[in-house]
């Protein structure tokens, strides 16, 4: 979230705490000095919170942003003795992924409920991909999925979670959620790529009439698409077979 629209949120807080002051002086008369002293106390407690919530907002976007900066880290054999320091670097690609991936855990374990904790677990989620551990990839996708609901981070988890099914050779429950997501066309995700992952898991699970029909469809939605070239491909290699 952005700080703008933090600070924004927090006055529209504290807005309406005071807006309950008013309101209960207004309607209580002689006990307005209780009211005041009770709402003074609210008036603390939530000023407290506030600030209490941005201090967790801010670690966990700290975790977040040390994930992120091993992830995007050298690869390649140390510098020669002598040479200028490149900055953080790994020998291989798979130490790189291991070190963001227990960064990615420990910010989404530590702060599950904010938006950096969040997202963080859906980058462990791509990160288990990369690493081809696609069983830990579809369980940390769920994890998004039931704390994130039908939002973006929730969204782009099915969409994630069905792709590592699909490669794991998991197509019912694949197919599934590539159909369902295809249908979705107020979505975030364009649906012509949805529609090509949908084909091209009903080529591999061996559903080639369902591999055609969904193929056609995007070609007829979709003519202007990208993916409508890759969809006549396709088509075109299983007339040939």
């Amino acid at each position: 979230m952005k700080r703008t629209e933090r600070r924004h949120l927090k006055e529209n807080e504290l807005a309406h705490l005071a807006q309950s002051a008013r309101d209960a002086l207004e309607t209580r008369g002689s006990q307005a000095w209780i009211v005041v002293a009770a709402v003074a106390a609210v008036l603390v407690v939530g000023l407290g919170y506030l600030a209490w919530r941005g201090s967790v907002q801010s670690r966990a976007n700290a975790l977040l942003a040390e994930a992120l900066a091993i992830e995007g880290a050298r690869v390649g054999p140390p510098p020669a003795p002598g040479s200028p320091s490149t900055g953080l670097s790994f020998i291989t690609e798979r130490e790189k992924y291991q070190a963001a991936l227990t960064k990615f855990k420990v910010a989404a374990d530590q702060y599950p409920s904010t938006d950096a904790g969040v997202f963080a677990r859906y980058r462990q989620a791509t990160t288990y991909v990369a690493l081809g551990s696609l069983k830990e990839a579809v369980d940390t996708y769920q994890q998004v999925i039931d704390g994130a609901g039908s939002g973006l981070h929730g969204t782009m988890a099915r969409l994630g979670q069905a792709q590592a099914q699909a490669r794991a050779g998991q197509f019912d429950p694949a197919i599934t959620t590539f159909t369902a997501l295809s249908q979705d066309k107020e979505g975030p995700l364009p649906v012509d790529g949805i529609l090509m992952q949908l084909g091209q898991t009903y080529l591999v699970a061996g559903k080639t009439a369902d591999a055609q029909q969904t193929f056609n469809r995007l070609i007829a939605e979709f003519p202007e698409s990208p993916f409508s070239g890759d969809a006549r491909r396709e088509l075109d290699g299983l007339k040939k077979t």
